[in-house]
């Protein structure tokens, strides 16, 4: 078996912001494991919050002297990749992805079935509209057209928070999803949550910071909405520790590290009567395709990563009428469109 990897710059078709921070791209990695005629692949979006960087992945990556033996389990393949990873859980995606990938190849089975996972089960992804010029509202609604369900980025404040709502409320009437990224305080969650509550809003996710859990649980008891973890839900380690503060729980494959964690991570939030959202960083149709394969267990999916690029060298998942739809190919169903495939001879 043979590693390779390449790093590549996603463009975003609007700059995406968050209360932390805006960004025109975002820098990736994509792993390749390749063996007995088959090609797995990976991908790793890390995340400036949770420390990691393009560079740490090439560094590690260039540290890996051994491959993961193609006579190996699905399981003691994706130890190797957490062995290898050097704590970096974005890269720790990408190889065991890509390991899952090359290893459902082989199998001749698609990575649904391996997780038993209905297809014909798909939920909507929501859509995000980021942080930014109030301006270009309109012109993310119209692009959002094909999309049910909005999901928009809040935490700058009560007032212009509000403001951005009713700026989209003045467009559509669209089910609305919010996300304050961590950017409020008690105050202004508990007015926030009662306020969006008469604007067709489903839930909000991680109203504070990810160390503020007693004010959150202080909100659970005073908001009308459920609220959902997202920086407070990284592994299923978490989910004992803030169940009793959150209504359900965010799971995203660069944090946790592996789908394998993520069908825990959903087994024990069932455990916990919480709800499930799968979630995405910025990323590219290769990692949304990878989370894509555990959607059918979960209640809410905010998987559209992919749909937020201009420049998105591969083909996998797909949405109709909002509803994600998975290929039917064995493995994660990828394949790289043919204008990348002439002009990034480093994609695989």
């Amino acid at each position: 078996m043979e590693l390779s990897f390449t790093s590549y710059r996603l463009n975003c078709t609007h700059p995406f912001g968050i209360s932390r921070s805006t960004n025109e791209y975002y820098d990736i990695v994509y792993v390749y494991l390749s063996g007995a005629g088959i090609t797995g692949r990976g991908e790793a979006a890390p995340s400036a919050r949770y420390g990691e960087t393009k560079g740490q992945v090439i560094k590690q990556l260039n540290c890996i002297d051994e491959v993961p033996d193609e006579s190996m389990s699905v399981e003691d393949g994706d130890i190797w990749c957490s062995d290898h990873s050097g704590g970096i859980s974005a890269l720790q995606a990408a190889l065991s992805t890509a390991w899952l990938d090359w290893w459902t190849q082989k199998e001749e089975v698609c990575l649904a079935d391996y997780f038993k996972s209905d297809k014909k089960d798909m939920p909507l992804t929501s859509f995000t509209i980021a942080i930014g010029d109030l301006n270009l509202i309109p012109q993310k609604i119209a692009e959002a057209a094909p999309y049910r369900i909005l999901k928009i980025k809040l935490g700058l404040g009560l007032q212009d928070d509000q403001r951005i709502i009713k700026r989209i409320r003045a467009e559509t009437d669209k089910l609305i999803r919010v996300d304050a990224n961590e950017g409020w305080d008690l105050e202004t969650g508990i007015t926030m949550c009662k306020w969006l509550a008469d604007h067709h809003v489903e839930f909000v996710e991680q109203p504070f910071k990810a160390d503020n859990l007693h004010d959150t649980a202080t909100l659970r008891e005073k908001s009308p909405l459920p609220l959902i973890a997202d920086e407070n839900s990284i592994v299923a380690a978490n989910i004992p520790d803030i169940a009793h503060a959150f209504d359900g729980i965010n799971i995203k494959l660069m944090k946790c590290a592996s789908l394998l964690e993520g069908q825990r991570m959903i087994d024990i939030a069932r455990n916990y009567n919480l709800q499930i959202m799968l979630g995405c960083m910025v990323e590219s149709t290769v990692g949304i395709t990878a989370a894509a394969h555990l959607a059918a267990q979960v209640d809410y999916a905010d998987l559209d990563g992919n749909l937020l690029i201009e420049n998105d060298p591969y083909k996998g998942v797909q949405v109709t009428d909002g509803r994600l739809i998975l290929p039917d190919e064995n493995g994660l169903g990828i394949v790289i469109d043919s204008y990348y495939k002439n002009t990034w001879p480093e994609l695989k």
